[in-house]
């Protein structure tokens, strides 16, 4: 297994459903067909080389994002910004934040994200 095409849904019941990643899953999870995240918890891997276009936040939960390699800058809107530079370094994004990051370096990340209701806009 790998979180590069594997995601895991962390449920209530503390039972883990394995999610598989292809070009349509954040389609898919956008249109519900993953069902609503509610009391859940979605464990992603992801890798970014440029600024996010988007700002989002999770309003019914929090958000820890870890740094694996590289260098970014996370905007915490109302909260300031947090500089994740070492491998282990992690951001913590209270429910509700607006947040957006700025890649100062090819960056991946582990993300552990209250999905349900999350939203986006333009950055």
């Amino acid at each position: 297994m790998n979180l590069n095409t594997t995601y895991l849904r962390l449920r209530p019941d503390a039972s883990i459903e394995e999610l598989a990643v292809d070009d349509t899953f954040w389609q898919r999870i956008g249109a519900g067909e993953l069902g609503d995240f509610h009391n859940e918890y979605l464990v992603t891997f992801n890798s970014f080389d440029s600024d996010w276009p988007f700002w989002e936040r999770h309003p019914n939960g929090d958000e820890i994002v870890c740094l694996i390699s590289g260098r970014i800058t996370f905007v915490l809107d109302g909260i300031g910004e947090k500089e994740l530079s070492h491998a282990g370094d992690f951001a913590f994004v209270p429910k509700g934040t607006w947040h957006t990051a700025r890649v100062a370096e090819p960056t991946t990340m582990l993300f552990i994200t209250a999905g349900e209701g999350t939203e986006h806009r333009p950055a």
